[in-house]
């Protein structure tokens, strides 16, 4: 954070005309310019006396409306300010923040209503610090200024944005698309369990996230069943397939993350049981019916970044063949695109960021229902589904892997 010089231009002006007195009486000698110079001297200091001298210090924290933050979202933040000081200060105040949100955090203090607040909005992917608060006071002459910044930083996390999707026809996995075919899932209301506190060795899985960011420490719910995934939904993050990391964002690689967001979140809606994971098998995320399963998810996707490479889709997706497969990438090639197999999914649905010619054609013939992923999720998204495309492509009853699949 820069900081202000502490004359202002009015008193950088001020301190000039000071000397230029002085050093005209001395020239000219005349008493009058002397005693206007002194003046002028005497002003400014007083000036910078007035603002340096009090000593001020206080602590402050911030609450903000929602726990997570997405993209395109307005949440608000409340500030309070306990400031000790021999006098209430008059001046403005500004909450610095980070480029990945946008609002308008400044005012005058001390407020009128007695109650410091802004809206923010997310424009970028992440976890970025909000603070700290800088109280900016000046002079009754306007001469001399000085900003203090007081309290600590406090933590935002921007989570894509989840876009509304048209419903899957066919329904297929092993729960059929239904969540009541599952017992060993637990219900919509399994949230309600009382969340205890982690102990080293619980299971990552089991974060309760609501709670942990409620009570600023690890929490995690106190039982949770295990099912077998029925849908699994694969982004690809690796280096060879995106623009590389820079300053600005790659709007490719958030469409993307967005995609995968908005297609696990819906199939969780769907009834089904969601596994997410990256490129090289590293688990991203669980759907299964909890609540804060979904902000867990989505935290994991707010700090993800290219990297690494791709391992073969046949063995991260195992023996067992899920029933919907959602695979998102980059670029792709003809080439590469023939070397991505199904693998024996009932429902397979490749995604591209930026398909060269022939990259269709290829992943059609090897079983996907593809479409290109552009800035419109949710038409991306229907543009893949089986009632866009012929229905040869897709075989509601194929619920076992075949051997061509799998040995191609």
């Amino acid at each position: 954070m820069p900081r202000r010089r502490t004359l202002t231009l009015r008193g950088t002006a001020a301190l000039l005309a000071g000397l230029g007195c002085l050093i005209a009486a001395n020239l000219v000698g005349a008493a009058i310019l002397l005693h206007v110079g002194v003046l002028f001297l005497a002003v400014t200091a007083f000036a910078v006396l007035a603002v340096r001298l009090p000593r001020r210090s206080g602590s402050v924290t911030r609450q903000v409306s929602t726990d997570l933050l997405t993209v395109s979202e307005t949440s608000r933040v409340t500030v309070r300010i306990a400031l000790r000081a021999p006098r209430v200060p008059r001046g403005l105040w500004r909450d610095v923040l980070p480029d990945a949100v946008t609002g308008d955090a400044a005012g005058e203090y001390p407020p009128e209503t007695g109650q410091l607040s802004y809206a923010i909005t997310g424009i970028r992917r992440g976890v970025w610090p909000v603070g700290p608060f800088v109280l900016r006071t000046v002079d009754p002459f306007g001469l001399a200024q000085r900003e203090q910044a007081f309290g600590e930083t406090r933590s935002v996390t921007v989570v894509p944005e989840v876009f509304a999707l048209a419903p899957l026809a066919v329904k297929v996995g092993a729960a059929g698309g239904t969540a009541q075919t599952s017992s060993s899932r637990l219900g919509q209301g399994s949230d309600n369990l009382s969340p205890r506190r982690y102990i080293p060795g619980d299971s990552m899985r089991r974060i309760h996230w609501r709670a942990t960011a409620h009570r600023g420490q690890l929490m995690v719910r106190q039982e949770e069943e295990e099912s077998s995934p029925d849908a699994l939904v694969v982004l690809d993050r690796s280096a060879a397939r995106w623009a590389r990391p820079g300053a600005a964002a790659d709007p490719a690689f958030e469409a993307a993350v967005s995609m995968c967001a908005s297609v696990a979140v819906h199939l969780e809606q769907e009834g089904y049981g969601v596994d997410v994971i990256d490129s090289t098998g590293v688990l991203l995320g669980i759907l299964r019916g909890h609540e804060d399963d979904r902000d867990g998810l989505l935290v994991s996707l707010a700090m993800l970044a290219p990297r690494g490479d791709a391992r073969d889709l046949a063995t991260l997706v195992g023996g067992t063949p899920p029933g919907p497969l959602v695979y998102i990438t980059g670029e792709l090639d003809e080439e590469d695109a023939a070397l991505l197999r199904p693998s024996g999914a009932a429902a397979p649905l490749l995604f591209a960021t930026g398909a060269l010619p022939g990259t269709a054609e290829a992943a059609t013939r090897h079983g996907w229902l593809f479409a290109e992923l552009s800035d419109d999720i949710a038409e991306a998204w229907a543009d893949a589904l089986p009632e866009r495309t012929s229905p040869s492509r897709i075989d509601p009853s194929r619920t076992a892997p075949r051997a061509a699949d799998v040995t191609d």
